[in-house]
Parts: C-alpha cells; sequence; structure tokens
C-alpha cells in the first residue's frame, strides 16, 4: 500500500458527540499530516438502532467542523452483495459454517463459541460463523503499543453473517477498507479488541492489512463510554470551536488561538504530535465540553 489513506466510518444511530468527534479529528490529523487522504463511510447496517436522518446531520455536521471527505462518501447499506461475495468465498475455502446457537446455548461455553454449532438445526435461518483454528493475532497499535490475542481461547468461532440476514460489522468493515484502499485505521479505543478479528479475516480474504491507532475514549460521568443516547453532549454545530479545542484537549494537543474552524483546524495540524496521546480515557473533557455549551 502506497500512500497515505485514512477514514472515519460513523454509525447513524443519533448525532455526532463529543467522544465522535474526537475519533473524526484524530483520524483527520493522522491523514493531513501525513498529507494523506481522508474518507469517510456511513456504517448503517444495523436498521434497528439506525435514526432517521442522522447521517445526513452527522456529515453536515463534520462539514460545520472543517472535516469533509476526500471522495464520495460510501454508504454501507448500498454495497451488501460485496459483503456476500466475501461471505462465499470464505464458505467457499471452509472458513465459514451456519450456526444456529443462542445465547442460551452458549452460556455453558462462558460465552466462548465452541468448534461448531452447538444447536440443532432447525427452520429459522442460521447465522454463519467464522471458523478459527488456533490463531494467535499480534499486531502493533501506535497509541496502545504492542497487542495480542489468541482468538480460539478468547473469542472463538465469531458470526460473520447474521441469523436476520445482515453483514456483521467485523466482514463488512474489512471488505469497505480494503476497497476504500485505506492504509491506516484511527478510531476509538473501544475497538481495540475487535481489530485481531479483523486481521484475521484479512489474511483468509487474501486482503491488505492496515496499521492501527486507538485514540482513547471520552468517557461519561459514571466512567462508561460516550454514546449517542447521552443527550447532554452533541456536539454544537452552529458553535463548533468549543468542541475543537475539548477533543483537541482529550488528544493531547496544543490548543491554538484561533477564531475561525479554518485558522483552528491548520494551527492544530502545524503543532500535531501524536505522541502526545496516550492511551488512557478520561472524562473530564465532557464536564469540560458540557460547561462550556
Amino acid at each position: 500500500m502506497t500512500g497515505y489513506r485514512g477514514r472515519f466510518a460513523p454509525s447513524p444511530t443519533g448525532r455526532l458527540h463529543l467522544g465522535s468527534l474526537v475519533a473524526a479529528l484524530g483520524s483527520w490529523l493522522f491523514a493531513r499530516a501525513a498529507a494523506g487522504q481522508w474518507l469517510l463511510r456511513v456504517e448503517d447496517l444495523d436498521h434497528e438502532r439506525e435514526v432517521p436522518g442522522a447521517a445526513q446531520d452527522m456529515l453536515a455536521t463534520l462539514a460545520a467542523f472543517g472535516m469533509r471527505s476526500d471522495e464520495p462518501v460510501i454508504v454501507q447499506s448500498e454495497r451488501i452483495e460485496r459483503y456476500a461475495a466475501a461471505l462465499r468465498k470464505l464458505q467457499a475455502a471452509g472458513h465459514a459454517y451456519p450456526c444456529w446457537c443462542s445465547r442460551a446455548d452458549l452460556e455453558a461455553h462462558a460465552g466462548i463459541h465452541p468448534r461448531d454449532c452447538v444447536a440443532k438445526p432447525t427452520a429459522r435461518t442460521p447465522a454463519w460463523r467464522l471458523r478459527v483454528d488456533a490463531a494467535r493475532i499480534d499486531f502493533d497499535d501506535a497509541i496502545c503499543g504492542p497487542q495480542r490475542q489468541d482468538l480460539a481461547r478468547d473469542v472463538g468461532d465469531f458470526v460473520i453473517w447474521r441469523a436476520d440476514d445482515v453483514c456483521a460489522y467485523q466482514l463488512a468493515v474489512v471488505v469497505d477498507d480494503a476497497a476504500q484502499g485505506v492504509t491506516d485505521v484511527v478510531r476509538g479505543a473501544d475497538l481495540l479488541d475487535s481489530t485481531p478479528r479483523q486481521i484475521l479475516l484479512q489474511q483468509l480474504l487474501g486482503l491488505p492489512r492496515p496499521r492501527h491507532a486507538h485514540l482513547p475514549l471520552v468517557l461519561d460521568a459514571q466512567g462508561g463510554k460516550l454514546g449517542k443516547q447521552d443527550a447532554a453532549c452533541p456536539v454544537d454545530a452552529s458553535n463548533p470551536l468549543p468542541a475543537l479545542r475539548a477533543a483537541l484537549l482529550h488528544l493531547g494537543q496544543v490548543i491554538p488561538r484561533a477564531d475561525s474552524v479554518d485558522a483552528l483546524l491548520r494551527e492544530a495540524l502545524r503543532s500535531f504530535d501524536p505522541r502526545r496521546i496516550t492511551a488512557s480515557s478520561s472524562s473530564d473533557h465532557v464536564a469540560a465540553h458540557n460547561a462550556s455549551r
């Protein structure tokens, strides 16, 4: 892979909040600092959680914060056949098998799926699981450092196509990153644990393996991951500067003295230093952000 290509891939399940802004800004800064491309992707496969109009609102909010995709935005719900083709490839190679297991079936196995399906086949549509052989995945994260996971022991065979006939996140993101030529995945640390599964899928599908950097999460007052359901914390597209400053603070960066979005981003990029980003998470910036609104 030549040339830096990063991306931000939000799910349209609500308005853009400070945690999402940190992920977007972090990925944007990494891409721009490498003189690379920054792409947007709407991950809208979870129809039950999707909020009507949220995708358009998030894209408009990002534009108000000075971040626009360098290429046309792709939408996952328009790419189902690409995911189905990847599933067929895995099925043909014997890497995927149908599974009728429910959560109750897995309770006896501590939530780790055993080899092969333990439930009896029924008329119900099965999910498809990836067969995880003795796979130990190692990778070096630019922020969190060296990582190692024994997938067979810690995860087991995992779902790549859901029983409701929807492509699972792990497979869709791998297919899309390869299709978009993504060289560097910069995202929240809540997805650090997903990375080994995606690397395994990339190996089995013969797809490139991007570099990774997982940003510290923005936490709520209770210490949990800030979510779109936290209605008190959406960013204000009509007044972007306070939230941009809070996001830069969370990323450990110098806060520019600027009175416009363009000037702030320009100065933030000039002084951007990835070494200032720590792997720790914080709820302090949420309080500061809310207090400024």
